[in-house]
C-alpha cells in the first residue's frame, strides 16, 4: 500500500499559501534549527523537505515528529484537521525517495512510507498519548489523518 488517503468532506480551514504563510514557515524553521521545537508545542519538530509533485521544486515545511521503530521518525499529515491533506503529503507521495529532513543541524535523506492497519493504529496510540492535539485534529475532519514513517536512506 502506498499513499492513499483521499481528501475529506469537512475539516478546519487550511491556511492559504502566500507571503504571510511563507514568512511564518521561515520563522518556524529558524526556531526549529535553534531549539528543535515549534512555538507552543510539547513535542519535537523537524524540517521536512519534499520535491513538488508537479513543480519539481524543493519545498520545506516544519512538522512535529515522534520516535518510530529502528531510528525512524513518525509525522502526521494533519493540516490541523483540514479536509485536505497538506501539500507536503502529495509531494512525498509523488517522490518518497527524494525526501530529506533537517534535525539537530544535520540533513538526513529519508524514505517516506504511509502506515496502514495495525501498524498505523499502534503509531496513532503513541502519537495521541504524547500529543493529544492530534486527536482533536482528527475530530475536526472526516478523513483519516495519515501517519508517515521516515526511514533513513542508506548511502
Amino acid at each position: 500500500m502506498g499513499f492513499d488517503t483521499p481528501a475529506g468532506t469537512r475539516g478546519a480551514r487550511q491556511p492559504r499559501a502566500g507571503l504571510m504563510y511563507r514568512w511564518v514557515n521561515k520563522m518556524a524553521a529558524g526556531r526549529i534549527r535553534r531549539t528543535g521545537k515549534m512555538v507552543g508545542l510539547n513535542f519535537n519538530a523537524l524540517l521536512l523537505t519534499t520535491v513538488g509533485a508537479r513543480s519539481g521544486a524543493e519545498r520545506t515545511n516544519p512538522v512535529g515528529w515522534f520516535p518510530g521503530p529502528d531510528g525512524s521518525w513518525l509525522i502526521v499529515a494533519s493540516a490541523a484537521g483540514a479536509a485536505r491533506n497538506p501539500a507536503w503529503y502529495h509531494n512525498a507521495a509523488a517522490h518518497p525517495d527524494q525526501v530529506t529532513i533537517e534535525l539537530n543541524g544535520r540533513t538526513i535523506p529519508v524514505t517516506a512510507e504511509q502506515l496502514h492497519g495495525a501498524e498505523r493504529d499502534e503509531a496513532w496510540r503513541q502519537i495521541t498519548a504524547a500529543a493529544p492535539r492530534f486527536a482533536q485534529y482528527q475530530g475536526k475532519t472526516d478523513r483519516q489523518l495519515p501517519i508517515i514513517r521516515l526511514t533513513p536512506r542508506s548511502g
